[in-house]
C-alpha cells in the first residue's frame, strides 16, 4: 500500500518526538538524585532565566484593567513616544523550546477572524482619547510567526492599520521572520508594509539541531532568504542565534558563528538558551523525571557567547548589549527595544499581548478563542490583566532593563527620577563591582564582559525585596 502524505506526516512527528524524548533521557539528571547544580557546570533547569520586564509578570492582576480603562479616558500625553506591538501567534512548527502563545492548527477561515479581531481591537484604541489623533513612532511584528501570513494578508492588516494610526513618520517598523516562509514575493509584500528592520529567526545553520530542536526551517533557507532580502532593499537586517541548543557542539557553535559573520548582517542577536515553563522540553522532562535541562550549562552559554562576541569584534562588529551586536551602531538601532525600555507607550494588539501605556503594564487574553469571540461580541477590549506602577518600580525598571546595555550614565537616573543610584543601590553596586562584574568610572556604570553575559541573574538583587523570589513568568 502506497505511504500516504498524511502517513509520512505522522511518521515524522512521531520521530522528531521520540529523538526529543531520547535527548532529555539522556542528558537530563534525574529528580531522586539528590545532586544539585554546582557551581562548575550551573546546570539548565526549568524556569525564565530572560528579564523581560519589572514588576515580574506574576504581580499583574485582573482587578487592576479598569484602571487601564481610565487612563484611556484621560488626554493623550503631548511628548511620550507611542508604539504598537501586533501579535502574529501562528506557526509552521512549535519549536521545543517556545513557550509564547502560538497556534499551529489555524486554517484560513480562522486566521481571517483573527486578523478581524484585532482591526476591531485596534478601533477601540485609536478612538480612545489618550490615543486619539498620535501617530506610531515605532511598530513590532512579532509572533509566532508574522512571516507566515499571505502577502494579500499583510497588504490588508497593514492598510487597514494605517487608516487607524498612521506611521509614516515612525522610526521603526520591526518585522520577525521564520526564514523557511520567505520568497521574493513575501519579502516585496513586507517592505511594501515599510518594514524597515527585518529580523530572521536563523537559531542554528545545522539541520539536525534546528530538527531536534523543533525549528521548522533548514538550513538552506536561511541564505536564500536573506540574499532576497538583501537585493529587496531592507534598512537593517537582524539576525538570531541561540547558544546551548540540544545536542549543540564546540564546532558547530563555531561553524553558526563563522556563518553569521559570513551574511554580513546589521545586527545579530545572541540568547542563551533556557527552557521556561509550559515547553515541550518541559514537558518531557516532567514526564520522564527529569530536573536538568538536555542543553548546555550556563558556564558553557556564556562562553560560547563571548567567543562569539570576539570574533564578532573581530569583523568590525560593536556589542552593544547582553546580545546584540552591530555593525555600525551609530546607524543601527533598535528603536523598539530602547523606547521600551525608557518607558514609551506601546499599545498591545492581539492575543496575549504586552503593552505599557502611562505607566501602566497590560496584558491581553491569553487563549485565542476567547479573544476572537469577545471582539466579535463587540469588546470593547481584551485586556487580561494589568498593573499600575508607582515611580519607584518605575525608577527599578528602567534602572534594570538598561542594565542590560553594559555602559550607562548614572546621572541619567538622577535627571530623569531624581534618584542617585550610587546611593541607592550602594550595596548591590559594591557587589558588583567586587565580584569583577562591574566597574564605575565617573559618570559611567560599564558591566564587564563576564557581568554582562549574565546580567539576567543579577538584575534580581535590584528588585524591590518583595519582588525578588517571585515566579518570574
Amino acid at each position: 500500500m502506497a505511504t500516504t502524505t498524511r502517513d509520512r506526516s505522522t511518521n515524522q512527528s512521531a520521530a522528531a518526538q521520540e529523538a526529543l524524548r531520547e535527548q532529555v533521557r539522556k542528558a537530563g539528571k534525574p529528580a531522586d538524585t539528590g545532586q544539585p547544580a554546582t557551581e562548575d557546570t550551573e546546570d539548565t533547569e526549568v524556569g525564565n532565566y530572560f528579564v523581560a520586564n519589572y514588576p515580574p509578570f506574576s504581580f499583574w492582576q485582573r482587578e487592576q484593567v479598569p484602571a487601564v480603562e481610565q487612563l484611556l479616558e484621560q488626554p493623550s500625553p503631548r511628548h511620550t513616544p507611542l508604539g504598537l506591538y501586533y501579535h502574529i501567534p501562528f506557526c509552521r512548527k512549535r519549536c521545543h523550546f517556545c513557550y509564547f502563545r502560538v497556534y499551529t492548527d489555524k486554517n484560513a477561515a480562522e486566521i481571517r477572524r483573527y486578523l478581524d479581531a484585532t482591526i476591531r481591537e485596534l478601533e477601540w484604541y485609536a478612538s480612545r482619547p489618550y490615543i486619539e489623533g498620535r501617530s506610531l513612532d515605532y511598530i513590532y511584528f512579532g509572533g509566532g510567526t508574522p512571516s507566515y501570513l499571505s502577502p494579500s494578508q499583510l497588504h490588508d492588516i497593514s492598510s487597514r492599520m494605517k487608516q487607524l494610526l498612521p506611521w509614516d513618520e515612525a522610526r521603526e517598523i520591526a518585522f520577525e521572520c521564520e526564514p523557511g516562509t520567505l520568497n521574493e514575493k513575501k519579502l516585496e509584500a513586507i517592505r511594501a508594509m515599510g518594514v524597515t528592520r527585518l529580523s530572521l529567526g536563523v537559531e542554528n545553520f545545522d539541520d539536525h539541531i534546528l530538527e531536534l530542536n523543533g525549528r521548522a526551517h533548514r538550513s538552506g533557507e536561511i541564505e536564500r532568504a536573506y540574499r532576497h532580502a538583501r537585493a529587496i532593499g531592507f534598512p537593517q537586517i537582524n539576525i538570531d542565534l541561540i547558544a546551548g541548543m540540544m545536542d549543540e557542539t564546540e564546532d558547530n557553535w563555531r561553524n553558526s558563528v563563522d556563518q553569521a559573520i559570513a551574511l554580513d548582517p546589521d545586527m545579530v542577536t545572541i540568547y542563551q538558551m533556557e527552557v521556561p515553563y509550559n515547553t515541550t522540553i518541559y514537558k518531557e522532562m516532567q514526564e520522564t523525571g527529569r530536573v536538568t535541562a538536555p542543553v548546555a550549562n550556563w558556564a558553557t552559554k556564556r562562553r560560547w557567547v563571548s567567543e562569539a562576541f570576539d570574533r564578532f569584534e573581530r569583523a568590525g562588529y560593536t556589542v552593544t548589549s547582553a546580545y546584540t551586536v552591530v555593525k555600525n551602531p551609530d546607524q543601527v538601532k533598535f528603536v523598539y527595544r530602547d523606547a521600551l525600555w525608557e518607558g514609551a507607550d506601546l499599545l498591545p494588539i492581539g492575543v496575549a499581548s504586552f503593552g505599557h501605556l502611562g505607566g501602566m503594564h497590560l496584558q491581553n487574553h491569553h487563549d485565542i478563542i476567547p479573544y476572537v469571540e469577545h471582539m466579535e461580541a463587540g469588546g470593547p477590549h481584551s485586556l487580561y490583566r494589568a498593573y499600575g506602577t508607582v515611580p519607584d518600580e518605575r525608577f527599578v525598571r528602567e534602572f534594570i532593563l538598561k542594565l542590560k546595555l553594559g555602559n550607562v550614565s548614572l546621572s541619567y537616573y538622577q535627571d530623569k527620577f531624581g534618584i542617585d543610584p550610587r546611593q541607592r543601590f550602594a550595596d548591590q553596586l559594591e557587589k558588583l563591582q567586587q565580584q569583577g562584574h562591574a566597574t564605575i568610572d565617573g559618570d559611567r556604570l560599564i558591566m564587564s564582559r563576564d557581568g554582562l553575559l549574565q546580567v539576567d541573574r543579577l538584575l534580581h538583587d535590584f528588585f524591590l525585596p518583595h519582588h525578588r523570589h517571585a515566579r518570574y513568568t
